[in-house]
């Protein structure tokens, strides 16, 4: 899983450092931190990694169910000695986060939950983002050409006024296996966790993008309701879109570092 830490400090040392743990979402790699770790390492143990399905992970063999990509994380976890970490998910990420931190508790004090969603389809009573169709004609158009397909959907999840955002993402995006795009965007645009958010006890501060096109605030708001332990959401009105850390790093850094600290 190419995990990296950055930051002074052992994990798991007694210098007092606060471990984050940043998760990167569908299409991504570790690299789409580059922007923020930086900042975040002078205060903070940092600590980036690859999902099995990622362009930057060997390719043999990848996971596409959400039950099966957190216990990658908890076993990534396990073998970096990582426990009371503040774990921040950016999108999908964020929902594999709530899995594992009700599966083990101790690893994260902390969830900061990036444009996550537990369920993208419309239904009675629930704002999701999306209707069925639309997600099926998604679906449709990767298996039928995802190389024409992804940079399309780069332009339209980065957003507007941002075209070497757009250009990083597309690029990562553009690299993975295509099947392992089309698994993977099936089990994401499909599922429907909300069941394990009343488990979440750990505190989650729930950060929403100002013209997410992918998770509307009614979702944020939603999570926010659900979960057991302590939250708030934090919109980042610079941000039009659903990489923060791409077209508001420094604005994401700053939400991160309150955030943080507020555990402190």
């Amino acid at each position: 899983m190419n995990a990296r830490v950055f930051g002074a400090g052992d994990i798991g040392g007694d210098d007092g450092r606060e471990t984050v743990v940043l998760a990167h979402g569908y299409g991504g790699t570790r690299f789409i931190w580059d922007d923020v770790v930086p900042a975040l390492a002078a205060r903070f143990r940092v600590v980036v990694f690859d999902w099995s399905f990622s362009a930057a992970a060997d390719g043999k063999r990848y996971c596409c169910s959400y039950d099966g990509l957190a216990d990658e994380l908890v076993a990534l976890m396990d073998e970096l000695g990582v426990r009371s970490a503040t774990f921040v998910g950016h999108s999908m990420a964020g929902m594999l986060g709530c899995i594992a931190s009700v599966a083990r508790p101790d690893l994260f004090s902390h969830l900061v939950l990036v444009g996550a969603s537990p369920r993208y389809i419309n239904e009675d009573g629930y704002e999701g983002g999306f209707e069925r169709g639309e997600v099926d004609a998604m679906l449709a158009a990767v298996e039928a050409d995802f190389a024409a397909w992804a940079p399309c959907f780069a332009e339209v999840v980065v957003g507007p006024g941002h075209p070497a955002a757009v250009a990083k993402f597309a690029k990562q995006l553009a690299a993975m296996r295509p099947d392992a795009a089309l698994r993977v965007l099936r089990a994401v645009l499909t599922c429907d966790v909300r069941g394990v958010l009343p488990d979440v006890e750990a505190r989650c501060t729930i950060v929403h993008c100002a013209g997410d096109a992918v998770s509307p605030l009614a979702v944020a708001r939603y999570m926010q309701r659900a979960v057991a332990g302590a939250a708030e959401t934090v919109v980042i009105e610079s941000s039009g879109g659903h990489f923060p850390q791409l077209t508001a790093p420094e604005e994401f850094v700053r939400v991160l570092e309150a955030a943080i600290l507020l555990d402190h």
